[in-house]
């Protein structure tokens, strides 16, 4: 569950008063990647085949995509690498850093503590919280994990911004709360449930079953295809 934001003109021919789907969003992350994979490569320009062969789409569509960001591109050229990451960064909302909260101090937390991509694409930790007695003071990565009482004063005190709930099911609905309330704005949920949260509050929910689930079916879709028992 998601909720899209509306897109805004940036001027050289950006479209305007149009919202990015979610799927434009996603494809924009995939561009980012690659391009900064090319960047350390040596490449300094790239064009709309090169993208689009890269991510398995058209170029018609990488250029219907990149139109978003202005008129960038020139023909028979391509478009500057640095200029066409320093776009994405900025329509992403990721030209800046993002002061982040983990809540539910399990093996999946400290996995995504210890990923050093977070930190590149500008996310940074700051804080750490539980309501396990036994894990209060501990500490991951330099951050101390606190408990959950103390979740408001140190959410306004470090300004978060966004939270990650990496609880069990039974648990997600009251720790989204309680970060709704702390005044974050945005939620990242690993756990299996909907949550329910103010329309002010963005959600982005990552259920590794129902992914599970989506890749078995296209490998059982394949295999008919194929004639495949």
């Amino acid at each position: 569950m998601s909720r899209a934001e509306p897109s805004r003109s940036h001027g050289n021919g950006s479209p305007t008063d149009t919202r990015l789907s979610r799927a434009t969003v996603q494809r924009f992350s995939l561009y980012l990647r690659h391009l900064q994979s090319l960047l350390r490569e040596g490449a300094q320009t790239v064009s709309s085949t090169q993208l689009g062969d890269a991510l398995g789409i058209t170029d018609a569509q990488v250029r219907k995509d990149l139109a978003y960001l202005g008129n960038l591109g020139q023909p028979g050229i391509g478009y500057p690498a640095r200029d066409l990451i320093a776009a994405l960064r900025q329509r992403l909302g990721i030209d800046r850093t993002w002061a982040t909260v983990i809540v539910g101090i399990g093996n999946l937390a400290r996995a995504l503590l210890h990923h050093r991509g977070f930190e590149q694409q500008g996310f940074r930790f700051v804080a750490l919280f539980d309501a396990d007695p036994a894990k209060i003071g501990q500490k991951v990565n330099h951050l101390e994990i606190s408990p959950m009482d103390k979740m408001a004063q140190i959410v306004a005190r470090r300004g978060a911004e966004l939270g990650v709930v990496a609880v069990p099911a039974e648990a997600a609905q009251k720790v989204s709360d309680a970060l709704v309330n702390a005044g974050i704005r945005g939620i990242l949920n690993f756990a299996p449930t909907v949550l329910r949260l103010p329309p002010s509050v963005a959600l982005v929910s990552v259920d590794l079953a129902v992914q599970l689930e989506q890749l078995a079916f296209l490998v059982h879709l394949n295999r008919e295809d194929h004639g495949e028992p």
